[in-house]
């Protein structure tokens, strides 16, 4: 039990120090997530209030500094908190016989860089859209993914503002990805990380991109707003839109929805009063799933 005990611990320690690296400026600066989110954010706000979509939308608009303490919460302090609980994961998994070596498909090592960031890129894009697919399609799963559905006004921030259950369910399905590519992380990969929260800030964002013909490649404005649509076809009520960084899954599983780009369409979901409106209510919420449903 020592080990595990110890493993937490350096794990926990480890982010928790990285992470005031980070802040002091003390880490590579192509690795600084820190500083790298709040420039990102910044600039695409700034670009939100030169060039917006929706004009009557306040710049500061509803839940906007909510959002904003999202972006620290989901991705500095819980990251932290969890850090040590996936290190009792992996080396139980290495106890019980369970590695890299055992189920990787795929040794991408030895690849070029370009073509290993490529792959890591798209599987675990996949694994994501395959991911968010599920959060809509099972009730228990919904009940937590509701929180980011609770958004009424769409803009950067709201990219973060996420139920921290949804980390649980995210983190193993991709380190499950990356150990079928042998446990391999591109040694480039913050390229990878950035691309995709930067897409993530854009999607979420009161700008009207569509990305012309590369609309059928990566997910856009225009594309995520109706994910967050709060009336859907009767035919799609578990949800259209699910990509993340692509769209082409969406084209190709035939999940995509754009009836129209004005981009007035309500937002939301049906009960959506209901949900709590502060952080510590959202904090808890989706665990009196049985009481309700009895």
């Amino acid at each position: 039990m020592e080990k595990y005990g110890d493993a937490f611990l350096n794990s926990f320690l480890g982010t928790l120090n990285w992470t005031w690296k980070s802040i002091l400026f003390e880490v590579p600066w192509y690795t600084n997530y820190f500083w790298g989110i709040i420039l990102l954010s910044i600039l695409v706000w700034i670009l939100e209030i030169a060039f917006p979509w929706r004009k009557n939308q306040a710049v500061f608009r509803k839940d906007f500094w909510l959002d904003a303490f999202y972006i620290f919460f989901n991705f500095f302090l819980f990251a932290i908190a969890i850090s040590g609980f996936y290190k009792l994961l992996e080396i139980l998994f290495l106890d019980i016989g369970i590695s890299f070596d055992t189920i990787s498909i795929f040794d991408i090592d030895n690849w070029p860089s370009i073509v290993q960031l490529g792959v890591f890129f798209v599987l675990l894009d996949f694994v994501q859209w395959f991911t968010h697919m599920l959060l809509h399609r099972y009730a228990f799963l919904w009940e937590f993914h509701k929180v980011h559905h609770s958004v009424k006004e769409m803009g950067f921030a709201a990219h973060m503002r996420y139920h921290w259950m949804e980390n649980i369910f995210y983190k193993p399905l991709k380190t499950f990805a990356v150990m079928l590519l042998g446990g391999f992380e591109p040694e480039q990969a913050y390229i990878v990380h950035f691309f995709a929260i930067s897409i993530g800030h854009l999607n979420h964002s009161n700008i009207k991109l569509t990305w012309g013909p590369l609309k059928y490649i990566f997910n856009n404005p225009v594309m995520h707003l109706y994910h967050h649509a709060y009336e859907l076809p009767k035919n799609r009520k578990n949800g259209v839109n699910y990509g993340i960084s692509l769209s082409l899954w969406d084209y190709i599983f035939r999940t995509d929805y754009i009836p129209e780009d004005s981009g007035l369409v309500p937002l939301g979901y049906e009960g959506d009063h209901e949900l709590p409106k502060s952080f510590l209510g959202q904090l808890v919420h989706g665990f009196n799933f049985r009481r309700k449903s009895q």
